[in-house]
């Protein structure tokens, strides 16, 4: 067990004991105590709020139980001193050879420091991407793919078991679209001048093996006979080709999913009226009509009955229709029934949108609580849009008119780390530029650089060591002083920041995490430069060398279980 959660356990075993004593009643809820570092770290290594949480249901003076508790914590051995501060917070002091410990745990658990046992906590279903499959991934795409993609990894590291998913909307208006512009394509490839591409299609160059591929197939039967003989199976060619260019794009970025989910299949297998049966069955859809357009009606607004869901019952600000007049789904009913069946699989629903979508999420959370009868969690995370940035110019995007920045241009030119780190060093629901130079500057500002460059470091002390003929058996830890010690600190509160961070769904919090952490041990080695005694690397003391390379090793596994999560390589050298 890592430090955090060892001293929460000491902090409810003092509880338990006042319990015992009968200075504290029982059964009291202990959900909100935590144990956390100090804002302050003059005010000591860790802190709890027990006093504060429990004190007014306890109908108690909080300084006065702080105090019961820190009488508790006094007789720790690890604990060097404790003191109540303010109103009754319990600041805790450890000792160096508390440190030590954990300084050794970090390196006996190496890769699992941090990880919870798998499986022990509930099953998550995380879906992320979805794009319109009407062709290659662009950057509009990217950082919410990177960020459901690390949030996965985060919550897998956390002890859930995850199921990654991908939802192909291959059953709207689009798709056809795209047999349409196929088609097109299909009659060049046959030797037809097909002009300027109609307004309205998609006029991208990566369509033109797709023609070649059916005019392969299918030679010139199709060239020139109505479309009712062509489109569902352009249709299905296009975009099974179109997934298949784009699972290669999502591997470029090393992610991969272990569902696709169709929604022409959904809607084939009678899914969605299934929900509609089910929800009807809860008096929770019911025909009824719409109510006019705030404002100024438009003159053709008729009204229509439709069925309607409650979702004002759940939050939503009205109800809402899940089938259009003409009988076919709305979006919201298809997507009602996607998450029906989602929660048949998982204990958690998890969806990646992007910002565009925010005024959907009342109604699908709703729709989700009525589904499952609140049993099942369900959050939605949203994502800003990246804007991309070239010598201080806007880079504009369009699919339509084939002139976006594709994903693999991109990872090609920058490489997978660069954008993926970058993609998670903001919190996804904050404004993102992507400048192409900004983001390979070897400086202290770029934050995927400068954590390389830790680890960088930390494998060259290795290697330097080799050279100088330094050969380490027993590592004596004794040698490590106060400011050694500082950096299995920070080290340390790597197990609390992943619980927290997956708690949270922020996978962000990994990343601003490894920054302080590369920081701290900068500013350490950069000591050095300064002060031949603070070097890592002291030829005429083995000993204490040892000791520190024993240290550095652990900080660098500490950043190699961080850039795993968040699906970036620890690298060995910079060039």
């Amino acid at each position: 067990m890592t430090l955090y959660p060892r001293f929460a356990g000491y902090v409810d075993t003092a509880l338990d004991a006042l319990v015992a004593s009968g200075a504290l009643p029982a059964g009291l809820n202990r959900d909100n105590v935590t144990v956390e570092p100090p804002r302050d770290v003059m005010h000591g290594d860790l802190a709890t709020n027990a006093a504060m949480v429990l004190a007014r249901p306890a109908a108690a003076n909080p300084r006065a139980l702080a105090e019961l508790i820190a009488g508790q914590l006094r007789a720790l051995p690890e604990v060097a001193s404790v003191s109540v501060a303010g109103p009754g917070f319990i600041n805790l002091a450890l000792t160096e050879e508390c440190w030590r410990a954990e300084l050794s745990a970090i390196a006996q658990a190496g890769a699992d420091y941090g990880r919870a046992a798998p499986g022990s906590r509930p099953t998550v279903n995380v879906e992320y991407v979805s794009a319109n499959p009407t062709g290659p991934m662009h950057m509009g795409h990217c950082r919410g793919a990177v960020v459901g993609d690390a949030l996965a990894a985060l919550l897998e590291f956390a002890g859930h078991k995850v199921i990654r998913e991908y939802y192909v909307n291959d059953a709207g208006g689009q798709v056809d679209t795209l047999a349409r512009s196929a088609h097109l394509r299909y009659r060049e490839a046959l030797g037809a001048d097909i002009g300027e591409i109609p307004a309205g299609y998609y006029p991208g160059e990566y369509l033109v093996p797709v023609g070649a591929a059916l005019a392969a197939e299918f030679g010139d039967v199709y060239a020139t006979a109505d479309e009712s003989a062509w489109l569902v199976a352009f249709r299905t060619r296009a975009v099974a080709a179109m997934m298949d260019m784009i699972r290669a794009d999502l591997a470029l970025l090393g992610i991969h999913h272990d569902v696709f989910s169709s929604e022409a299949a959904l809607q084939a297998a009678g899914k969605p009226e299934a929900a509609e049966a089910d929800l009807r069955a809860r008096g929770l859809v019911y025909d009824g009509v719409l109510e006019a357009p705030k404002g100024e009606t438009p003159e053709d607004w008729e009204p229509v009955v439709l069925p309607l869901f409650r979702s004002s019952q759940f939050g939503d600000d009205q109800d809402r229709p899940i089938r259009k007049s003409t009988g076919q789904w709305t979006y919201f009913g298809a997507d009602l029934a996607y998450h029906y069946q989602k929660a048949q699989t998982a204990d958690e629903l998890i969806d990646i949108w992007g910002a565009d979508h925010a005024g959907t999420v009342k109604r699908i959370v709703a729709a989700v609580a009525a589904l499952t009868g609140g049993k099942t969690k369900f959050d939605v995370k949203l994502v800003q849009m990246v804007r991309l940035m070239r010598d201080g110019e806007l880079v504009k995007m369009g699919k339509r008119l084939g002139n976006f920045v594709t994903l693999a241009d991109v990872v090609d030119e920058v490489g997978k780390d660069v954008v993926r780190f970058t993609m998670l060093s903001r919190k996804a629901d904050a404004q993102m530029d992507f400048d192409f130079a900004k983001v390979v500057e070897a400086s202290k500002d770029n934050p995927v650089f400068y954590v390389q460059y830790a680890h960088a470091r930390i494998a060259s002390l290795g290697r330097r060591a080799a050279e100088a003929g330094i050969v380490c058996g027993a590592v004596d830890l004794s040698r490590l002083d106060t400011e050694d010690l500082a950096l299995v600190k920070r080290a340390a509160q790597f197990a609390r920041v992943v619980e927290t961070s997956a708690a949270a769904r922020e996978p962000h919090r990994i990343a601003f995490y490894l920054y302080d952490l590369a920081a701290e041990f900068h500013a350490s080695w950069n000591v050095g430069n300064d002060r031949p005694d603070r070097r890592f690397l002291i030829q005429d003391d083995p000993s204490l060398t040892c000791a520190r390379l024993f240290l550095a090793d652990a900080i660098g596994q500490i950043l190699r279980n961080g850039l795993a999560i968040m699906g970036v390589a620890a690298v060995q050298e910079m060039n």
